[in-house]
């Protein structure tokens, strides 16, 4: 006979061909489960009792069981075929309902018989489907309740033997109860199934959390919103009932190959923790404060050599973007120019045009205030640079109060689910009407280039302008309207900045939804280069993001090439043990 097992050296090799894939390792356990319960994990045995003669020695103790009283009779159903399987399986096996193997299923107790003012901590432990956790059954502390509830319910205790299954939520969530849970108490959300003792339990609760299983028994459950299960569903499901001797190899196989994937799974693990850490450590490299100009060169070029091979997943080129922005804020993404002209000159003409537009409209909102102080920045600063405050930068337009009434149609509201970081998105659309707007717009009218910015829910989103058509702008959004000519792309950058967030966030109240006031932003410190540094700086961002976008692209398409040689290599991996097995 030839050898049909799919054996550790040969999981190993398949792993070899697929360890890239993102989900390698979860869809190799579900591939074990779909060959488990397929009879193409183990050799068939010719010597073995027939699946037959079992299920013939299973109906006789449901029928002793029966006349004892000790059991109730389920309801009758169709004989089943093997056309009623999704699959062929093994001639020894034999095709069965669920209901043929079990002598008993119960329901757990109705919320009427277990009312949540009868948990208790420190007493019984009651299993609800939170408690059933890979294939084991985890006490939740607060899930308990006390002697005198548990005898009310002693119907309900857990037997050494019994499979408890979740009936809500995910399909398939099952464990058997061991000596050590025995006499627990059986949830609400539970079912309790009591199989044959002829029958290998653990091979029925690999039937039900296999992909077939977990699939036919969500397909078949009920509710829109949280699936649910009844003991009809259950007893229908129809699977390929092996021997019982057949039933101990298959589950003994199972056993090794699924601790063979946890080796696995911890090697990827720490691979993937060794890659995090050089990221990591090459990214700080290059924003740590004391880094000199000769050190940077070397750390760069480090850097840009290895993120190709280190960046394996989008998470990763989130932490690369942000390591850009911190980098453009430092003075370490472009050079230098001596010929620039400093900013300080620029910060000169920001004096002029506030002092300017104080005397032209007596605007109440623009008052003296003192320059920021680079020792308010925490890094140092590039010669050239300065600092400065927002309120001495920009004139604060915001609607603090009320939300205007709002209308189907008419000029648009731009409000805080507008302004995404970076970027502004005109979705969702909101309006309110003219004669509204009118009353409404009162403080200032944004400009093109402007800033825009969240002051709460979510705190410090931060995005330009670029609506040219009449808007209003609702509470929780400050326009920042420069007195001077600036780059406005580079003040985004900068905002967006880890630096500048942490900032901002420093000066933020609240628990559950940050927010700050206006009070509390205006004097903090914002890094100036020279305008034409600015200039540099924004054209070497967009060409960087841009390598970014190209790179993230690229790892969305290199996971779903490996998903379809994951999807191949499964299939090719089962086809071979199919036609084993049939010849």
């Amino acid at each position: 006979m030839k050898d049909t097992t799919f054996s550790s050296t040969r999981l190993l090799e398949l792993y070899d061909r697929i360890s890239d894939a993102e989900d390698a390792i979860p869809r190799l356990r579900r591939f074990v489960l779909d060959l488990a319960v397929r009879g193409k994990l183990v050799e068939q045995d010719a010597a073995d009792e027939p699946a037959a003669e079992l299920l013939k020695r299973i109906a006789q103790e449901k029928a002793r069981l029966l006349k004892a009283g000790e059991i109730g009779k389920f309801k009758a159903r169709d004989q089943i075929s093997h056309g009623d399987l999704a699959f062929a399986i093994p001639p020894p096996w034999r095709p069965a309902f669920v209901e043929a193997v079990l002598n008993e299923l119960q329901t757990g107790p109705f919320g009427s018989s277990l009312h949540q003012s009868d948990y208790c901590l420190g007493g019984i432990p009651v299993i609800n489907p939170a408690s059933l956790q890979d294939g084991r059954i985890v006490p939740i502390e607060k899930m308990a309740v006390d002697i005198t509830t548990l005898e009310r319910l002693a119907s309900f205790k857990l037997r050494p033997g019994d499979i408890v299954l979740a009936r809500r939520g995910e399909m398939g969530r099952c464990a058997i109860v061991t000596e050590n849970e025995a006499g627990w108490l059986c949830g609400t959300g539970s079912l309790i199934l009591r199989p044959s003792t002829f029958l290998c339990a653990r091979f029925l609760v690999l039937v039900i959390g296999s992909p077939f299983g977990r699939e036919y028994l969500g397909s078949s459950s009920i509710g829109s919103t949280m699936q649910n299960l009844n003991q009809s569903i259950l007893l229908n499901l129809p699977f390929g009932l092996p021997p019982l001797a057949e039933q101990h190899r298959i589950v003994a196989k199972v056993d090794e190959l699924m601790a063979l994937c946890d080796q696995l799974e911890q090697a990827r693990a720490g691979r993937e923790a060794v890659r995090d850490r050089l990221t990591t450590a090459s990214l700080a490299r290059l924003t740590a404060p004391e880094t000199d100009a000769e050190a940077f060169q070397s750390h760069a070029r480090f850097a840009l050599q290895s993120l190709p091979t280190l960046t394996t997943r989008p998470d990763q080129i989130k932490t690369l973007r942000q390591t850009i922005l911190n980098l453009a804020v430092r003075g370490k993404l472009v050079a230098q120019d001596a010929a620039d002209e400093p900013a300080a000159e620029l910060l000169k003409r920001f004096k002029a045009g506030k002092d300017a537009l104080k005397k032209e409209t007596g605007d109440a909102r623009i008052r003296l205030a003192p320059d920021a102080k680079r020792e308010g920045y925490p890094l140092d600063l590039p010669l050239g640079w300065e600092v400065q405050s927002f309120e001495n930068l920009f004139l604060f337009i915001d609607y603090r109060g009320n939300t205007p009434p709002k209308t189907e149609g008419g000029v648009p509201l731009i409000t805080a689910k507008n302004v995404r970081m970076g970027a502004l998105n005109r979705e969702p659309r909101e309006y309110i009407s003219e004669q509204t707007f009118e009353k409404w717009m009162t403080r200032g009218f944004p400009r093109l280039g402007d800033l825009f910015f969240t002051t709460e829910a979510p705190l410090a989103n931060v995005c330009l302008n670029d609506i040219e058509e009449p808007f209003a702008l609702a509470q929780r959004v400050i326009c920042f309207q420069p007195y001077a000519t600036i780059d406005t792309r580079y003040l985004m950058l900068a905002l967006t900045s880890e630096v500048m967030q942490a900032l901002i966030d420093g000066q933020a109240t609240g628990m559950t939804a940050k927010g700050i006031k206006a009070a509390k932003l205006k004097p903090l410190p914002i890094p100036l280069p020279p305008l034409a540094e600015q200039h540099r700086i924004v054209a070497k961002v967009d060409a960087l993001m841009t390598l970014c976008d190209q790179l993230e692209a690229s790892l969305t398409t290199t996971a779903a090439t490996r998903s379809k040689l994951l999807n191949a290599l499964l299939h090719e991996a089962l086809e071979p043990a199919a036609e084993t097995a049939d010849a």
